[in-house]
């Protein structure tokens, strides 16, 4: 999966999802993609910037929590998925996955 695929693919879910409230940066493979809801729409660009909660996992991963094949805690239970930051902020993932 691409850097320009996965971009892609979360501008289309959220531009359809309420404003997140903060920013949440996903590094997929070392490659930073952040969500930026501080506004009335939420922003998606390829970022290193910082943000109020990052997301590190695979591209792997990552479409497999997109397909709905793996349970996003265990995978972060099971070191998958690494969460620093706004906890609060990470809950709203699920909003831009569906």
């Amino acid at each position: 999966m691409s850097v320009d695929n996965i971009i892609s693919q979360f501008e289309k879910r959220a531009s359809n999802a309420e404003p997140i409230g903060g920013k949440i940066k996903f590094e997929v493979d070392g490659i930073g993609i952040l969500i930026d809801g501080t506004s009335e729409t939420n922003i998606v660009s390829a970022s290193n910037d910082d943000a109020d909660c990052t997301i590190s996992l695979t591209a792997e991963v990552l479409e497999k929590l997109r397909d709905g094949e793996i349970n996003p805690m265990m995978a972060v239970m099971g070191g998958q998925i690494k969460i620093t930051g706004d906890m609060g902020l990470a809950m709203k993932v699920q909003s831009l996955m569906s």
